[in-house]
C-alpha cells in the first residue's frame, strides 16, 4: 500500500472538493473550521476517581504431570497456550525446548466491591490456583483467599485482608442502551491498569459458553488480562463484569463480552455468603417453539418455550406438568425462549415457589411449582 491516500479523512475532503467544484460551487476553508465539532468530554476525574478500586490479580497454578509431556513430533499446541489465551504472557514458568517449569503464571484483573476487600474476578483467572495475589493501584501486595467460584456464569470472589480500601458499587444493567458509553478498566498483557472506552455494541449476547449467557457486548478494547475486570457507565457504577472476547487473531478486535451486573451482582451476594451459588431446579428438557406450532398457535417470534420432557421425581412432575406444555410466563414474566425459562428458574433459590402460565392443549392453565436444587438434579 503506497503512503497517498493512506489517510481516509483526506480521500473523503478530496473526493468532497472535486465533487463541489464540478457542481460549480466554491470552497470555503474558513467556515468549514469554525463548522468543526468541539472536542468531547473526557474521563479524567471519573477514572481518577475509580481506577484505584480495579486490582491486578497474579496466580500461580500446578501444571498436571500429563501437562509436562512435549508433544512427540509434528505440530503441536502446548497445554500451556491455553493458559495465555486466557491470561495473557505467564510471568513465570514459561517452557523451553527443554522440560517445562512444574509451574504456570499469569495475570487478570479484579475490582474491590467492599472496604473490608471483597474482590469480583472471572473464575476462570483463580480457578485451581495453588497462589492468589492481588496488587493495589498504590503497589501494595497481599496474598488473597479464594471465597468461591461459579463456573455457570464465570465468576468468582476473593478476599484479602485490609480496611478502609477504595472501591465501586454495582449498578443495574437492565437499564444499558445499544449504543450507550461504557469505560473499561484492566491489566492486558501484563502491563498494568489500562483505560478504554467504548459503547454497548448489544445487548443479551448468547455466545454459548454457558446456560446463561446474556452478555453485554461492547467495543472497548478487552485483552487477555483483561478477565474479570469492571464496565462502567458514565456514573461510575459497575455494569458489566469483563469476561470474553471473540477474535481471530487473539487480540481485541472490537468484539468484548461482559456478564451483566444484574446477574453477577446475585452470584457475588451468593459466593459471598458461603462460597457456592444455589440454583433453582425444574426438571423439564426444554426447547423452542416450532415455526409450525407458532404459526398454528398464532404465536409471535420467540413467544413460549416447548417442554419436551419431563423428568420423573422432580418439581416439575410433582406439579403436574406434562410433555407438550408450552411455558408462557414464570411469575409474570413472559419467556421468549429456553435460554429465558433457564435463567428465570435457575435465578430462584431451592424451594422457592414459582407461578406457571402454561399453554396445554390450546387452553392456558396455571401451575405452582416448589423448586428443587440444580446441585442434586441427575447427570
Amino acid at each position: 500500500m503506497t503512503k497517498a491516500n493512506s489517510d481516509p479523512r483526506r480521500t473523503v475532503s478530496a473526493l468532497a472538493v472535486a465533487a463541489m467544484i464540478a457542481a460549480g460551487g466554491t470552497v470555503g476553508l474558513t467556515q468549514g473550521a469554525e463548522a468543526a465539532p468541539s472536542p468531547g468530554t473526557d474521563y479524567v476525574e471519573l477514572v481518577a476517581e475509580l481506577s484505584p478500586a480495579v486490582v491486578t490479580i497474579e496466580v500461580t497454578k500446578e501444571r498436571q504431570q500429563a501437562d509436562m509431556q512435549m508433544p512427540q513430533g509434528g505440530e503441536g499446541e502446548f497445554p500451556w497456550e491455553e493458559f495465555m489465551k486466557r491470561f495473557g504472557a505467564p510471568e513465570q514458568g514459561m517452557p523451553h525446548q527443554g522440560m517445562p517449569s512444574p509451574e504456570m503464571r499469569g495475570a487478570g484483573t479484579g475490582f474491590i466491591v467492599s472496604d473490608d476487600g471483597q474482590i469480583v474476578t472471572n473464575a476462570h483467572v483463580v480457578s485451581d490456583a495453588t497462589e492468589v495475589t492481588v496488587s493495589l493501584e498504590d503497589g501494595r501486595e497481599f496474598d488473597a483467599e479464594v471465597v468461591g467460584t461459579d463456573e455457570a456464569t464465570d465468576l468468582a470472589v476473593l478476599k484479602i485482608d485490609a480496611a478502609d480500601l477504595p472501591h465501586v458499587a454495582f449498578g443495574d444493567s437492565s437499564t444499558l442502551q445499544v449504543g450507550q458509553n461504557v469505560i473499561a478498566m484492566g491489566n492486558p498483557f501484563g502491563l498494568g491498569n489500562t483505560v478504554t472506552t467504548g459503547i454497548v455494541s448489544a445487548l443479551g449476547r448468547d455466545i454459548n459458553s454457558g446456560p446463561f449467557d446474556d452478555f453485554i457486548q461492547t467495543d472497548a478494547a478487552i485483552n487477555r488480562g483483561n478477565s474479570g475486570g469492571p464496565l462502567f457507565n458514565e456514573q461510575g457504577e459497575v455494569v458489566g463484569v469483563n469476561t470474553a472476547i471473540l477474535s481471530p487473531t487473539g487480540g481485541s478486535v472490537g468484539v468484548g463480552f461482559s456478564v451483566p451486573s444484574e446477574l453477577a451482582a446475585d452470584v457475588v451476594a451468593d459466593l459471598t455468603d458461603d462460597g457456592s451459588v444455589e440454583r433453582g431446579w425444574l426438571g423439564v428438557r426444554i426447547k423452542p417453539v416450532s415455526e409450525d406450532v407458532a404459526q398454528a398457535l398464532g404465536f409471535d417470534d420467540d413467544q413460549g418455550v416447548m417442554i419436551e420432557g419431563v423428568q420423573s421425581d422432580s418439581p416439575a412432575a410433582d406439579a403436574g406438568l406434562e410433555d407438550g406444555d408450552i411455558v408462557l410466563t414464570v411469575d409474570g414474566e413472559e419467556m421468549g425462549g429456553p435460554r429465558d425459562l433457564t435463567r428465570a428458574i435457575a435465578i430462584k433459590r431451592p424451594g422457592a415457589s414459582v407461578d406457571l402460565t402454561v399453554l396445554r392443549r390450546g387452553e392456558e392453565q396455571s401451575f405452582t411449582v416448589d423448586l428443587g436444587d440444580r446441585a442434586d438434579m441427575p447427570t
